[in-house]
């Protein structure tokens, strides 16, 4: 239960901002010992956020880990080691047309006190590596957490407390309730990671203020997995069944569906099948290594539209609602203009489209002409075609012949577009988006031209129209 009211988020919001005016977060030396701290402190606690990704979404050690707190470490790192370069002003040459002022200087700076909203399913990776990024940029930050997630919330909520003073860095907890009033108070820069649903009322908010606003969002008709006839069936099936029990399907860039080439697309449902059974067992419902959804309405969500496609499940279709674990489930065959492909998910309901291979630029058509997913992941040797079309189809970021790890990879922007969010960030892009390219020029007071000034008319004029033609050209 928490005691938030409009007065006191605000009175949060205006000792930030009072902060942030002292210019303490401004000198880079200064940012980069608050990552180290900060860094320090992650490792200092990583056992408690192990332990509370247990209790939120039943994490093992190792996916905890792997997922949650190792790339925090990573992404840390990379700001320490590039910050300074990052920072630095830029000079450019202010052009003839401004002579005698010859230099202009792009000065990156902080927005000021900003909003950082996360999700349930990743929520210390997707609070502390955002915070990082707003640090990173020099904002003071508030950070709303999800109350799904409330152990996970409980711990961070601590952690922050203990390691950086409150007029820096606040987690603030509660409901949506509590998430409105946030966004009802004026912020300088607004990062919000979730739904599209909740995305646009975000938006809506921070118009109000006119606040820029970050979007990470799942995508609203889900990232789809492409299995070409010359696909090597037995490493898809791999790689896919990895990604699909990590988390239990609850992951943004997880694939939400897959279309399969029909001359392929048995012996590739029994390699995944064989490689789901090899991964977690016969029965991922009981495997206290496999996670669990993240609520009772989760689950039942979740089973509920399996029910709805019971005849056509070739695999899994078995839960237990009382630990909210639901096995990975195939759904074979679906049409892909059937609602279960045209919404994401977030669960371990795969559903699976079979298509004639020859007819594989008919099924890019058809996704291209939905919302942008926030990912998208090719399998086939056709190397020519896979790049084609991810040169041409409009998605966040995404794979050929490999699944999510895209977004490990160092100094390149993760994000969507579209329904499936706006702006981009991780190392030097978080950076960015954190931060104003703010233009100075510095002007000279000799050997001012007077080209610019009245008057235009008569001979002054032709000669002025004339060195501007030469100019400007």
């Amino acid at each position: 239960m928490n005691n938030y009211t409009e007065q006191s988020i605000r009175d949060i919001v205006s000792a930030q901002r009072k902060f942030f005016r002292t210019g303490t977060t401004l000198p880079v030396a200064w940012r980069i010992q608050q990552l180290k701290k900060l860094k320090a402190a992650v490792t200092a606690h990583a056992d408690e956020f192990v332990q509370a990704l247990s209790e939120d979404l039943g994490r093992s050690e190792v996916e905890a880990y792997l997922c949650d707190v190792g790339p925090i470490i990573v992404e840390i790192n990379e700001m320490i080691s590039g910050l300074r370069r990052w920072a630095r002003p830029e000079r450019h040459f202010s052009g003839w047309m401004c002579f005698p002022s010859l230099i202009t200087k792009v000065y990156k700076m902080p927005y000021g006190v900003s909003l950082v909203i996360s999700p349930f399913n990743f929520p210390i990776l997707l609070t502390i590596g955002v915070v990082a990024a707003a640090m990173c940029g020099g904002n003071t930050v508030v950070i709303k957490s999800s109350s799904k997630s409330a152990a996970s919330t409980a711990v961070l909520k601590r952690f922050f407390a203990e390691v950086f003073p409150l007029e820096y860095v606040t987690l603030i907890d509660g409901g949506h309730d509590v998430a409105d009033m946030c966004l009802s108070q004026r912020f300088d820069k607004i990062f919000y990671t979730g739904s599209p649903a909740v995305g646009k009322h975000v938006l809506s908010e921070a118009a109000k203020n006119l606040t820029p606003v970050a979007l990470e969002l799942g995508g609203e008709t889900g990232n789809w997995c492409v299995i070409r006839a010359d696909a090597d069936l037995k490493d898809a099936a791999r790689k896919i069944a990895f990604f699909k029990l990590t988390n239990a399907g609850q992951i943004c860039i997880n694939i939400n569906q897959i279309a399969v080439a029909e001359e392929v697309a048995e012996p590739f449902m029994e390699e995944l099948k064989r490689a789901f059974v090899k991964q977690i067992g016969e029965h991922a419902e009981t495997n206290p290594e496999y996670p669990k959804l993240i609520t009772a309405a989760a689950y039942d969500k979740c089973a509920g539209l399996a029910e709805e496609y019971r005849n056509r499940i070739v695999f899994g279709g078995v839960g237990v609602r009382e630990t909210r674990k639901y096995a990975p489930t195939m759904i074979y065959p679906v049409d892909i203009h059937e609602s279960i492909v045209q919404h994401e998910l977030f669960c371990p309901l795969l559903p699976i489209v079979p298509f004639k291979d020859a007819e594989a630029d008919e099924l890019m058509e058809v996704i291209a002409d939905r919302e942008h997913p926030l990912a998208m992941y090719l399998f086939t040797k056709d190397m020519k075609w896979a790049n084609r079309v991810m040169q041409t189809q409009q998605f966040g970021g995404g794979c050929i012949n490999e699944v999510c790890i895209h977004m490990m990879v160092k100094g390149v922007p993760f994000n969507g577009t579209g329904h499936s969010g706006m702006g981009a960030y991780h190392g030097e892009w978080g950076f960015r988006e954190f931060t104003h390219p703010q233009t100075v020029l510095k002007g000279s007071t000799f050997f001012n031209l007077s080209l610019r000034e009245h008057p235009y008319g008569g001979e002054t004029g032709k000669k002025k129209l004339a060195l501007l033609r030469l100019f400007e050209r």
